[in-house]
């Protein structure tokens, strides 16, 4: 008998607190799609390549079952009773473990994961989420997209010269100023100077224009460090960290979110290292289900992608994600599954990577106006400057509030015009 037959059936009915993979399953040469399939659903949860003396019948109740077969779509319904509640890092080595590295795929990817009430309220989810942010950080009552800047070049500038951009950004008209993903604690750029001055520049920023600024600092490290960290952002009057939630680390991750709700911090999570596994369409997990762990955990804020920026991502993944970061009932679609989000605040979308005021209406168009719109080079590459880039940044962002478009805006902000005749709607590679 061969012992992965057993976790195939195609009769079964998936209980109201099972847990539903998505997978798209390549198998290789010379075996059968079940085959596959079969391995999948057993290797996963509780079968193995031989037929077990130890297999009792109340643990065969509780295994995988692959239900549905659609092409290379496979979706396996997992019993709850296989997972330890509130603990992403046991739920990504059961659905996401050895099974990639089985022979009998070719290519194996985890597109989605319909997760129970049952499950999700064993997670807090977003302390903060969209009211939260602009709303309780920010007091905005009329919305507008946040703006966001991160300094560039990314690493190399001294704590000085970074703590200069941003207080020329703030005052130019940025809400957010973001360390970049690889900005922690190096020699030309210490973590506990670098606080000090951005906050003592944010204060300076919000004196002089009357509007809030925040700062959304790395504290990416080991997980102690990042406690520490934390607590000296809350010391010196921060709203937000940000961690660089994938090199760091589900686990660090919900501890870093347990500590937070303890210090009233905001979580910006950045990406990082996503695409390593993410960018293969047949290979790999889904940036989807990154996100989706990501809210399910309780990050306030992710970056999302721009479609029309330097980074890959079309179109529908990008839309696709801001829909599962912010909605409450996701509907089922081609690669995504069904999810009703109960209780669980939606997080706040930072569309992120190559933009400049050229592309600020196609982005606000495509997401709305409950998003982070973030720049980088498009503010420190302005011709006139940082102050300028900034500027033109909030005015383009003004201009598609407004309804007028950049032409029409730039009449009125010199900074916007100057950055239009410098990039016009130059998509970055």
């Amino acid at each position: 008998m061969d012992p992965y037959t057993d976790f195939i059936d195609k009769n079964y009915k998936p209980k109201e607190n099972d847990l539903v993979c998505l997978f798209k399953v390549k198998p290789a040469n010379d075996v059968t799609m079940n085959d596959a399939i079969g391995r999948i659903a057993s290797e996963s949860s509780n079968g193995t390549w031989a037929e077990l003396t130890t297999l009792k019948e109340h643990i065969r109740k509780i295994r995988a079952r692959a239900f549905s077969i659609r092409g290379n779509y496979v979706k396996v319904a997992y019993p709850i009773e296989l997972f330890e509640l509130g603990s992403v890092p046991q739920l990504m080595s059961s659905v996401a473990g050895n099974i990639f590295g089985m022979k009998a795929l070719a290519s194996l990817r985890l597109e989605d994961i319909s997760l129970p009430e049952e499950y999700l309220k064993h997670f807090r989810g977003p302390q903060f989420g969209v009211e939260g942010v602009f709303g309780r950080i920010f007091k905005m009552k009329k919305r507008r997209p946040l703006l966001a800047h991160v300094p560039k070049p990314k690493v190399g500038m001294t704590t000085e010269e970074h703590a200069d951009v941003a207080r020329q950004a703030w005052l130019g008209g940025v809400d957010l100023l973001k360390d970049d993903e690889n900005l922690t604690d190096q020699p030309f750029n210490r973590f506990d100077a670098r606080m000090k001055l951005m906050f003592k520049y944010r204060d300076y920023a919000e004196r002089k224009t009357g509007e809030k600024k925040s700062y959304l600092a790395n504290i990416t490290a080991e997980t102690n460090e990042m406690i520490r960290r934390a607590k000296l952002v809350k010391s010196l009057g921060g709203e937000y960290v940000m961690v660089d939630i994938l090199t760091a680390g589900w686990s660090a991750l919900q501890t870093i979110r347990n500590e937070c709700e303890e210090l009233g911090l905001a979580i910006h999570a950045h990406r990082a290292f996503h695409a390593a596994f993410t960018r293969n369409p047949n290979q790999g997990m889904s940036m989807l289900l990154v996100a989706k762990l990501a809210r399910l955990i309780g990050v306030d804020q992710m970056h999302i992608g721009t479609v029309v920026g330097k980074l890959a991502g079309s179109r529908r993944e990008v839309t696709d994600l801001d829909t599962e970061m912010t909605t409450a009932k996701i509907k089922q679609h081609l690669d995504v599954l069904t999810e009703d989000w109960h209780s669980i605040k939606p997080a706040v979308p930072v569309s992120s990577g190559g933009l400049h005021p050229g592309l600020v209406p196609y982005v606000m168009k495509m997401l709305g106006k409950d998003i982070v719109v973030q720049a980088g080079g498009g503010i420190d590459g302005h011709p006139n400057g940082v102050m300028a880039g900034a500027k033109a940044m909030r005015a383009a962002i003004d201009a598609s509030m407004h309804g007028e478009s950049l032409a029409e805006y730039a009449r009125k902000s010199p900074e916007l015009k100057a950055a239009i005749a410098y990039w016009g709607g130059r998509k970055p590679v």
